[in-house]
């Protein structure tokens, strides 16, 4: 049942959702709104490898999800003038796999792998001589006779970006010249994503109602600009076009999403801790099982932020609901 119900955060949306979601992302670092300290940083980078008329050194970008790390990467390889090749660490299942890749860059070129800290561990150490001598060890045979040939590789930046940095290994970390965290964004920043996004998909907002989708937005550009979508829908059928206070508050009810950005399946996830478990403790494996959701989706994307504004909390025993969580949802108070 909780699979038919609209979300706001979820990777299967529609083909013109990412058409549109593509012409929404920055080009260049004057474009990209937040993130103020990282691209002070990445600017100088840039400066200096330019001037030295020299690749980028490697750079691992982290962060929670939807923050712009892909995004980021794109800007580089456009602020460099140089080709990037985009891949994940899911999606590299075999050493030859990663080994062709390498092979295909070009001098200065970018590699971007999203996902890296799932890369498999002997995949892993190809990257190695990779990443600090620009070169490609290929063993060929098997036995005694097996030799060790190394191929050179063009002088290349390995950009890796994860949610989950804790999860890399640190010889993969170590070779890494430049470790960026991405924070989640601000509502004055999200605001002004939201009003940026409009002019591109030439749609009109008033100042209050691109206020009310960057609260509702998690700190987070990808879900502002999926709800500012869905909103625009919204106002399209019924209000030619223009987004107004009235409107998005309408919108969102649609949406099922509250004034702090929860929706329909943070409020399953709430509502099972209270009512199947008595408001907690409660391990996330019965927690999962009892709303049938998967594990990773609960712990990467949702968990995250129910613990940042203070519904839930951590215990030895399990996950637990906070007083903010009674109060809000108006629950009673369960006895000890």
């Amino acid at each position: 049942m909780i699979n038919d119900e609209i979300r706001i955060i979820t990777s299967d949306f529609r083909q013109e959702d990412r058409k549109i979601e593509k012409n929404l992302r920055p080009l260049k670092l004057d474009e990209y709104i937040g993130q103020t300290k990282t691209k002070k940083m990445l600017n100088i980078f840039i400066e200096a490898a330019k001037k030295r008329e020299e690749q980028l050194d490697h750079i691992l970008l982290y962060g929670p999800p939807g923050l712009g790390k892909t995004t980021l990467s794109n800007i580089i390889a456009n602020e460099m003038n140089v080709n990037i090749k985009i891949t994940s660490g899911p999606a590299i299942e075999k050493s030859g796999d990663l080994a062709a890749i390498l092979n295909s860059l070009e001098e200065n070129d970018i590699l971007f792998i999203d996902e890296i800290h799932r890369l498999n561990r002997n995949i892993e150490e190809i990257l190695y001589p990779a990443m600090e001598d620009f070169a490609l060890d290929v063993i060929i045979g098997k036995g005694p006779s097996a030799k060790s040939i190394r191929i050179d590789l063009p002088k290349f930046t390995l950009i890796g970006a994860t949610t989950k940095a804790g999860m890399l290994t640190s010889p993969l970390r170590d070779r890494f010249g430049f470790i960026l965290k991405l924070d989640l964004y601000t509502n004055e920043e999200l605001k002004n994503i939201v009003k940026r996004s409009c002019s591109i998909l030439d749609t009109n907002i008033t100042e209050n109602a691109a206020v009310q989708i960057a609260k509702r937005s998690r700190g987070t550009p990808r879900i502002a600009n999926r709800i500012l979508k869905r909103v625009r829908d919204y106002a399209q059928v019924l209000h030619e076009g223009h987004i107004d206070d009235t409107i998005s508050l309408d919108a969102f009810k649609i949406l099922d999403i509250d004034e702090y950005g929860l929706d329909n399946l943070d409020k399953v996830i709430i509502n099972a801790i209270y009512d199947k478990f008595d408001g907690g403790p409660v391990g996330l494996d019965a927690l999962c099982a009892s709303i049938g959701e998967d594990k990773n989706s609960i712990e990467d994307v949702y968990e995250p932020y129910l613990l940042q504004k203070g519904f839930i909390k951590r215990t030895k025993r399990g996950r637990m609901l906070t007083k903010k969580a009674y109060d809000y949802f108006e629950y009673n108070q369960k006895e000890e």
